[in-house]
Order: structure tokens, then C-alpha cells, then sequence
């Protein structure tokens, strides 16, 4: 075989099986990273809405909470997206000519419902209720970040499986008394290594096992 290939054949072939390796290595890498980017998840990117609602106008500057436009959170799978007579309870008389809220007036005119633009929005195969988590003590601002702060709303937080399992695994991180579930900025009154451990014992929370079972989330 020293008569067809040269010596340096066997560093070459070296170098080649070590590249190949290598660049399999970065490809997957890079394919980790993209997949956890914003771009992928839809994290922090901004979002057309037919009305450009404020929740910093309304909740920070205002201090409506949650629960006066979704009205359903603790109650139901889904949090509502709220009709346009809740709009109008304050803009028949509050702005009640402003041409950015003619969309509104229009919807209460006609009848025909907002068509908004959806922000969190699961994969069909993931099953999620609302209720559960707010009654369990899981806050707004948990999952939907500060809302109190933002012009615009946007997906805070990246919704990948790996992100809920973080909050399943270790509740006791993350649970607030159920009368601050809709409290921006919320700072516990205590420790909360001492707090999360009772309000999990207190909520009934269900344990790390059972929590991170797949048929909790997938049904």
C-alpha cells in the first residue's frame, strides 16, 4: 500500500475523522443554541395588536388588576381575552373620541369581536390550565413577566418544556400567597425557603414525581 499512498496519507486521514467530528460537534451546538434563541421560541419579540393595548398604562400606571379584564384565570383552563364592553365600562367616557380607539368603538358598535393577536401561545399537545396554577399560588408575573412595565405586551419567557419542569421541580421557589398572585414586583415577607415549603404543604401541591410526569402536561 506504500506504493499508492503516501505517508502523509495517515495524518491526513487523521486530521479528517478528528475535522468531521469536530464540525458534527459545532453543527449540533449551533442547532442547541438556535433552538433555545428567541427566534425560535418567540421569546421578547414584539407583537401587532388591531389596538395598541398599554398594560403599563393600565396595570402599572392605573393599578387595574388582572383579573378585571380576565376575568376567568382562576376559574377556567383558559384566561379570557376580555369582550369589548369590559373596554368600554371606561372609554365611553374616557378618551371616548380618540381615533387609536375607533377599532373599539367600532367592535361595540358591531357586535364583531377584536381579532387580537395571541402572545403565549402552547403547542396543541401540551395541555395547561390556568386555574390550577393561579389557585396553586403560581403569580402573573411568574410566567408573564413584569406586564405592569410593558407599552406592548410580549412573551417574557422562552416556554420550552425545560423552563415549566424548572417551576414543577422545585414549586417551593416560586409560589406566593394566593391574595399577591396578581401583585407586580412582588417580594415575599419573609424567607422564602421558609414560605414556598408551607404554601406547597398549605396548596396541596402535588409532589416533584407527579408533577414532571409526562400526562401531566401531555394528555
Amino acid at each position: 500500500m506504500s506504493q499508492i499512498f503516501n505517508r502523509s496519507a495517515n495524518q491526513i486521514a487523521r486530521f479528517s475523522l478528528v475535522g468531521g467530528a469536530l464540525a458534527v460537534g459545532l453543527v449540533a451546538w449551533v442547532g442547541l443554541l438556535l433552538m433555545r434563541s428567541d427566534f425560535v421560541t418567540g421569546a421578547n419579540a414584539n407583537v401587532t395588536q388591531p389596538v395598541q393595548f398599554s398594560h403599563a398604562h393600565h396595570v402599572g400606571g392605573l393599578g387595574i388588576d388582572c383579573r378585571y379584564c380576565h376575568t376567568s384565570v382562576d376559574q377556567a383552563r383558559f384566561a379570557n381575552i376580555p369582550p369589548t364592553k369590559t373596554c368600554m365600562n371606561c372609554h365611553s367616557q374616557i378618551w371616548s373620541t380618540s381615533p387609536t380607539l375607533e377599532p373599539v368603538r367600532a367592535s361595540f358598535r358591531t357586535g364583531e369581536s377584536i381579532k387580537w393577536t395571541r402572545v403565549h401561545d402552547l403547542p396543541d399537545f401540551v395541555y395547561f390550565n390556568h386555574s390550577i396554577h393561579v389557585n396553586k399560588g403560581v403569580g402573573c408575573e411568574t410566567c408573564h413577566g413584569r406586564v405592569d412595565r410593558m407599552p406592548l405586551t410580549w412573551q417574557q419567557n422562552s416556554l420550552r418544556m425545560e423552563w415549566c419542569l424548572e417551576c414543577h421541580r422545585n414549586p417551593e421557589k416560586y409560589v406566593r400567597p394566593r391574595e399577591f398572585v396578581t401583585t407586580m414586583g412582588y417580594q415575599p415577607e419573609g424567607d422564602q425557603a421558609e414560605i414556598g415549603p408551607r404554601l406547597v404543604h398549605e396548596y396541596n401541591i402535588l409532589d416533584a414525581r407527579t408533577l414532571t410526569s409526562c400526562n401531566t402536561c401531555h394528555r
